[in-house]
Order: C-alpha cells, then structure tokens, then sequence
C-alpha cells in the first residue's frame, strides 16, 4: 500500500510539474509572439513616417541629393508598406494608417523649415532613424518567431542598410 501511494503522489507531482512547464511554454510562445507583433506594428509606423518624410523632402529640400533621397524614401517604403501589410492581413492583424504623435511632431517640426536647414535636419533625422531601424531589423531577422514576419525583416534589411549608408553619404557632404 505505501507503495501505490508513493507512485500516486509522484505522478500527481510530475502531472503538476509538466502543467507547470506546458503554462510558461505557452506563456513564453505568447511573449515571443507579441514580440514579433510589436515589431510589424512598429515598421509599420515607421514606414508610414519615411513616406511622409519623404513627400516633405521633395517639397522642401533645397540639395538635389536630398531630394532624390525623400523620392527613394517614398518609393521603397511604399514598396515596403504594402509587403508588411500583406504579411500582417494574413495573421489577421490590422497596421496602422495615420502616423503617431511622435513622427506627426517630426512632420511639423520639419515642415516649418526650408533649403539648407531643411537638408541638415532632414537628413541628420534619416541617419538616427535608419541606424534604429536596422537595429530592429536586424533583432527580428536573426531572432523573430514568426516565419512570415521574421522573412519581411530578412528581405527588407538590406535595403534599410542602404539607405544608411546613403543618408550617411548626404549627411557628411551637407556639413
């Protein structure tokens, strides 16, 4: 009898035990992928920002480059923009449409300037946010969790790196 009571309170406690792990596994399956959410949400938002930027660009700059630049920043994020809208429809999520009020406050703030200061401060605001930007790419392309989401990072990092390199590029030749 002591036996079957020792076999009955270990499997009680290795039943326990495996509900425990299969609760954090489950708990940490979530984390991982509202992390991988956080990210679209956050490209998407900063993607809407770069077009917006960019439309400023070609009104406002007074540099040729600086131009061509916010042209390229329209066309790539759009590109980019649908891409990552597509991938978030299939996981049934909605992106945002309207910028936030941090990159709406750039928008503003940037809008009020012409010619030369508006190259340097332009270009200064694209070298900080793509050196932001690559970071995160880079995070959620090596360790993202979701196939889809975690191959939009991929796809799309090479040509946030280049247009850091460009920004860095424009912004050595304004100073």
């Amino acid at each position: 009898m002591k036996i079957s009571q020792k076999i009955a309170t270990s499997l009680a406690a290795a039943t326990v035990l495996a509900g425990m792990a299969a609760a954090q596994s489950t708990h940490q399956n979530a984390n991982r992928l509202a992390a991988d959410n956080n990210f679209v949400m956050k490209a998407a938002q900063g993607g809407l920002a770069e077009v917006s930027l960019g439309q400023l660009a070609v009104s406002h700059a007074s540099n040729d480059k600086v131009r061509q630049f916010g042209q390229r920043m329209i066309n790539d994020h759009t590109m980019a923009n649908t891409e990552l809208k597509q991938v978030a429809s299939q996981k049934g999520e909605t992106v945002p449409a309207q910028l936030d009020a941090k990159d709406q406050a750039t928008i503003d703030k940037l809008s009020q300037l012409n010619g030369q200061q508006f190259d340097r401060a332009y270009m200064n605001d694209m070298v900080k946010d793509h050196k932001a930007d690559v970071a995160e790419f880079k995070k959620e392309a090596s360790s993202g969790d979701d196939p889809d989401v975690k191959g939009f990072a991929s796809k799309t990092l090479p040509t946030l790196e280049d247009h850091l390199k460009m920004a860095e590029e424009i912004q050595g030749q304004l100073k």
